[in-house]
């Protein structure tokens, strides 16, 4: 017998049912483009709930370098950690930008606890994500196993991958991490916000996101490309562009969800 609280094969075959009847929309390959100026828009038009999310970003992005340079042993389980925080960190910026579409004006505190509402999907959704972060982190340990004699510093695993003289080590450690970050982003590309939104389950809204992606591959990979460069140019200054990168970014994905699946 099934666990309690445990999917069964029937609820699983409900919900790719039920993803199956989410209409999604066609894409035009500008349409990224589009989301960002609604997301830059939406963070003009609250800028102060923006600051604060973007600003949690930085400090985040901060405590997980520190935490590399000294204690790299902790830096998956805290990673795993801000994994796990930052769906609902976004849900926030999400709920101002859907308050900002229905002629209303979006309150700090509600931002906070957008979550209230969809607490056992969302909770559900970010166990998902937490697992396939710590099997990509797990999936990066072995690989810097077989390519070293032990794990290397902070100073030695920058050189490691900027030494061409590695370049079996490199291939192998970008080729795993693009599998687990095209997976997470296929999966996630719109359902926190569709979660948001409607009253689906959680493989309804990670299905509807697969369907998406698979659909549309072209604009969605130019998204996902936009998103990672966007995110590792706020990462250089250190980490403080993501106080302006992070709330765009976050809006945009309400805006992408909106314009992916019909209402």
């Amino acid at each position: 017998m099934p666990n309690p609280g445990e999917p069964t094969p029937t609820d699983a075959s409900a919900a790719a049912a039920a993803s199956q009847h989410v209409v999604l929309q066609p894409l035009d390959v500008g349409d990224p483009w589009r989301w960002l100026a609604r997301g830059a828009r939406d963070f003009a038009r609250a800028p102060f709930i923006g600051v604060f999310y973007g600003a949690t970003f930085m400090v985040m992005g901060w405590a997980l370098l520190a935490v590399y340079e000294h204690a790299p042993a902790y830096v998956l389980a805290l990673a795993a950690g801000f994994l796990l925080m930052g769906p609902f960190l976004c849900l926030g910026l999400y709920r101002v930008s859907q308050k900002l579409e229905a002629g209303e004006t979006p309150e700090f505190g509600d931002s906070l606890l957008a979550f209230e509402a969809r607490l056992g999907p969302l909770a559900i959704f970010g166990f998902v994500l937490l697992v396939l972060e710590m099997l990509w982190g797990r999936a990066a340990l072995v690989v810097f196993a077989v390519s070293f004699d032990g794990m290397p510093d902070f100073k030695g695993s920058l050189l490691a991958l900027l030494d061409p003289e590695n370049l079996g080590f490199i291939v192998a450690y970008l080729a795993v991490g693009g599998v687990f970050a095209g997976l997470i982003f296929a999966v996630s590309a719109i359902s926190i916000p569709m979660l948001l939104d409607r009253p689906v389950d959680a493989v309804t809204a990670g299905l509807t996101s697969l369907r998406l992606v698979l659909a549309q591959p072209a604009v969605m990979l130019q998204w996902g490309a936009l998103i990672t460069v966007l995110v590792v140019v706020a990462m250089l200054p250190w980490f403080a562009g993501l106080v302006l990168i992070a709330p765009v970014l976050g809006h945009a994905t309400w805006h992408a969800y909106r314009a992916a699946v019909a209402r």
